[in-house]
């Protein structure tokens, strides 16, 4: 499905504008990851999305594809970027929202700011390929565990420098000079394999599934052809959360057990 919906959406864009004026990535490729961190950990990725809030985020959207196909699938959408950063200033979501007929929210925000959404929540927030775009990560993901129990994180990671210096071992990361990767000056911090997991449990978060994709043993921070990128489902320590696994029990002649968990909000739990 996602790959129809992603035929569907480009024939709308050439519709209404060149090719040079979309977002030139492809961003519904990244569905195929998504399932596979869900299922991962016995999870539905639409049913994970479906929650007492009534409503997910896809933050960092770019043409908002992502939030599209699962508007499709039923969900009601935030699609959230930053509009000067944007490839084209957030016009493209606003004429797929228009062309589509759609009902999600956009919504221009400078993450780089110290942007409240602190009345916001969500049963599930998309931030995909967006974390090392950013100058102050931290802040970004420890906001984010105050907003929602579930997020899926994508970034570039690098197992060593460019001279071949271990990186992977060490919880750190590197900072990007203004060009060095892709021309693009809106790169900043590339971490470590270590770094990401260190940064994402200071921040609130427990990882309940991770995986790796792309030059997955020789990555460097910079290189086009050795890009790494490591995707994450999180669940935050900071929202209040109550769950049971296996819900239900499976039918059997013996007596079925379901272990019952829960957190506090406050990083305790049971």
């Amino acid at each position: 499905m996602a790959v129809a919906t992603e035929q569907s959406l480009w024939r709308v864009k050439l519709a209404h504008r060149e090719k040079s004026f979309w977002y030139p990535y492809t961003t519904l490729k990244n569905i195929a990851a998504l399932e596979r961190l869900s299922e991962s950990v016995g999870l539905n990725l639409v049913q994970l999305c479906q929650g007492r809030h009534g409503k997910i985020a896809d933050i960092g959207a770019g043409d908002g594809d992502l939030g599209f196909f699962l508007e499709k699938m039923g969900l009601s959408v935030d699609i959230i970027d930053n509009e000067p950063t944007n490839f084209n200033r957030l016009e493209g979501a606003r004429i797929l929202k228009e062309a589509l007929n759609s009902a999600a929210t956009i919504r221009a925000i400078d993450l780089d700011s110290q942007f409240s959404l602190a009345r916001e929540r969500y049963d599930a927030i998309f931030f995909l390929g967006t974390l090392y775009h950013l100058k102050n990560p931290f802040f970004i993901l420890e906001s984010l565990a105050r907003m929602t129990r579930y997020c899926f994180v994508s970034t570039r990671i690098a197992r060593q420098t460019a001279g071949g210096q271990p990186l992977s071992q060490y919880p750190i990361a590197y900072l990007l000079g203004a060009q060095e990767c892709n021309n693009d000056d809106t790169n900043f911090w590339i971490f470590s394999d270590e770094g990401l997991k260190r940064l994402i449990d200071r921040t609130g978060w427990n990882i309940l599934s991770y995986l790796t994709i792309g030059a997955t043993t020789n990555s460097t921070p910079a290189d086009p052809d050795r890009d790494e990128r490591a995707f994450c489902l999180l669940q935050s320590r900071t929202v209040p959360a109550l769950s049971a696994s296996p819900n239900p029990v499976p039918p059997g002649k013996e007596a079925g057990k379901t272990t019952i968990s829960w957190s506090s909000g406050d990083n305790g739990g049971g």
